[in-house]
Parts: C-alpha cells; structure tokens; sequence
C-alpha cells in the first residue's frame, strides 16, 4: 500500500507538465499562423476565379445566354473576392516593411493580422494603409493587362475589382486624410460607422456597375 500511495502523487505532478509540453508543442510559430492564412485564403481566391473560368470556358464554347449570364455573376464573386485578398496582404506586406507593431491570430479570419495602433507610429500607418490601396491597384491593373476584355464576363471581373477598390478607398482615404490633423488613427477608425459603411459599399457598388454598363 505504501509503495502505490508514493506513485500516486508523482504521477498527479507529471500531468500537467505533459499538458503543458503538448500545448507548446501545439502552439504555431507566425511563420506557420502565415502560411496557414495563406494557404486557406488563397484557397478561397483560386476557386473563386476557377468557378469564373469555368463559366467563362462553357461561354467560349457554347455561346448559350445562360453561359453568360453565369459568367458575369461568378465575375462578380471572383474580382472582388480576388482583389480583396490581394489588398489585405498587400495591407500586412506594407505593415512588415515598415516596421509596424503587429500579431498574427491564430484563427484564420479577413485579416491577416491584428495591427498595433498603440505601438505603432503615424508613418507606419500610413505606409501600411497606402500599401492596401496599392494592392487593389495591382489586382486591377493584373485583370486588365492580362485577361482580353472581349466578353461580358471578362469586363464584370475587371469592373467588380475596380468597385470593390472603391469600396475600399471610400473608407481608408477618409481615415488618413482625418489622420494628417489629429495623428491619431485608431480614433479616426473609430468613426467608420455602419451609415459610413453603408454609403461607402453603396459607392463601390454602383461604381462597378457604372464601369461595367459604360463599356461592356
């Protein structure tokens, strides 16, 4: 009896050291949290854009009006969803280059990190911020130069990158123009309202519609 009591105790203290050795095992490094966030939304991007291109091949061979019509509705879903991604980590390239104080999450969410405002000067917010917009310039510019805008479908995946970076700019521009006078943009990011997100969806909606119906 004595012996099984001894054992008793050192095997209740062994417990919590293994699950601490297995939960640090467990935990990813930034690198892996990156690649997991990469992997999962660039997952996201590729069968938005092979569903398009998809439609897009049925159009080219088919001709049928309904082909068509998918192609410009999964249009839609591949310019914005691709373009956004694009800008998000165009958004997080910005923050890293400039030296901006910031973590990456665990969960795979829309963004790629979270950004440390308190911690982080003006100067890298701004580099961080225009870094975004320069993205979505990218994507736009990639759909034009490298897709033939000779069909209806093709021109809505150029169009939908364009309103979804109007979108964009409809509520990051405001921010950083508030920021040059109070140099405080948490604050200013504060002030993004549903009403501001709202009207500032409204803008790139119609932006992109406006674009496509112009010269479709």
């Amino acid at each position: 009896m004595d012996a099984v009591d001894t054992e008793q105790p050192a095997t209740a203290e062994a417990a919590p050291e293994q699950t601490t050795a297995a939960s640090a095992t467990l935990q990813l490094t930034d690198s892996q949290k990156l690649i997991k966030h990469g992997l999962i939304q660039g997952s996201i991007a590729l069968a938005a854009f092979s569903m398009w291109a998809a439609t897009d091949a049925w159009l080219a061979v088919t001709q049928l009006p309904l082909a068509n019509l998918l192609s410009i509705l999964t249009a839609i879903i591949a310019g914005v969803t691709v373009s956004t991604v694009i800008h998000e980590w165009f958004h997080f390239a910005g923050a890293k280059l400039g030296g901006s104080r910031y973590t990456i999450p665990t969960q795979t969410g829309f963004f790629v990190y979270d950004y440390n405002y308190a911690d982080s000067s003006v100067r890298q917010f701004y580099i961080m911020s225009l870094a975004g917009q320069l993205g979505s310039v990218v994507a736009i510019v990639g759909f034009y130069t490298l897709i033939p805008l000779d069909t209806s479908g093709r021109f809505m995946l150029l169009a939908a990158a364009i309103g979804s970076a109007l979108f964009g700019g409809a509520i990051e521009w405001p921010v950083m123009l508030r920021t040059r006078h109070s140099h405080n943009p948490l604050a200013e990011l504060s002030k993004i309202t549903p009403r501001v997100f709202n009207r500032s969806l409204s803008f790139g909606l119609f932006s992109g519609l406006l674009v496509f119906f112009s010269f479709a």
